[in-house]
């Protein structure tokens, strides 16, 4: 038999915030590699279309619409993607929103918006799939994609970093507590990468000419730069790898 490490044929995997961006370049990387991958999303519109493009390599798909801040729909989307499936395997924990203001004068409701969908619905999210993989005791893969933010001083954005760096250290915790279990944790740390969130600063000039010249790959970071890890993590080959951070920024980190 052929040596086939990254081979995802007969896994499932769950990305929240698949529709787009850096979700969606983990799920079509982990389609291509065989696995059938449900995608929770708040558009209905969005994960039709990213529902489509998943199916074009031949793998069973699903689209689910949930707002992971809310924890009944977090239930409720989990029971039904176990339902449609029959198991996960792997579960990405990647909605997130973010939202910039100075510290001192920051929208409490937008502080709490942030929390809610990036910290208190990881915890929704891993919990949920946690919980089935236990019962399931066949072990698992837990991966959450935190942000450079955690790592830098992000002015204007203590609340999309405080999340971020709370899912490092809540990854870290279940890394060492269900491995017993054999599952994994391991999160992901995007640096500045293309998406709807980043659009804004895409093409600003002076923006471009600030922090581009400190990325040595002298690029913005593409939703499928994500497609390889993504495929490691949810493989066999990832087993012994776990409570590790995988920073993927073009050199940001290190310059």
């Amino acid at each position: 038999m052929p040596f086939a490490p990254f081979d995802l044929s007969g896994k499932v995997a769950l990305v929240t915030g698949g529709n787009g961006g850096i979700g969606l370049g983990m799920a079509l990387g982990m389609a291509q590699a065989g696995a059938d991958v449900c995608i929770w999303g708040t558009n209905s519109e969005k994960n039709d279309f990213a529902q489509k493009q998943i199916q074009d390599f031949g793998v069973k798909s699903l689209a689910v619409r949930c707002d992971v801040s809310d924890e009944n729909q977090v239930e409720e989307s989990f029971d039904q993607t176990v339902k449609y499936f029959g198991k996960v395997d792997s579960c990405f924990a990647n909605a997130g929103a973010g939202g910039g203001a100075p510290f001192h004068e920051y929208p409490t409701d937008l502080w709490r918006k942030i929390m809610g969908i990036n910290l208190d619905g990881t915890f929704f999210t891993f919990r949920a799939a946690a919980k089935h993989m236990i019962e399931r005791g066949e072990g698992g893969r837990l991966i959450g994609t935190s942000s450079t933010s955690a790592i830098h001083g992000a002015p204007r954005s203590e609340a999309y970093a405080a999340t971020k760096g709370a899912m490092l250290s809540m990854t870290r915790g279940l890394a060492v507590e269900l491995a017993r279990y054999k599952i994994t944790a391991n999160t992901i740390v995007p640096g500045w990468i293309e998406t709807a969130m980043t659009e804004p600063r895409v093409g600003d000039e002076k923006f471009e000419d600030r922090v581009m010249k400190r990325v040595p790959a002298r690029r913005w970071g593409q939703p499928e730069d994500f497609a390889g890890l993504a495929v490691y993590l949810a493989s066999d080959s990832s087993s012994y790898q776990t409570g590790e951070e995988f920073i993927v920024d073009g050199g940001y980190t290190r310059f």
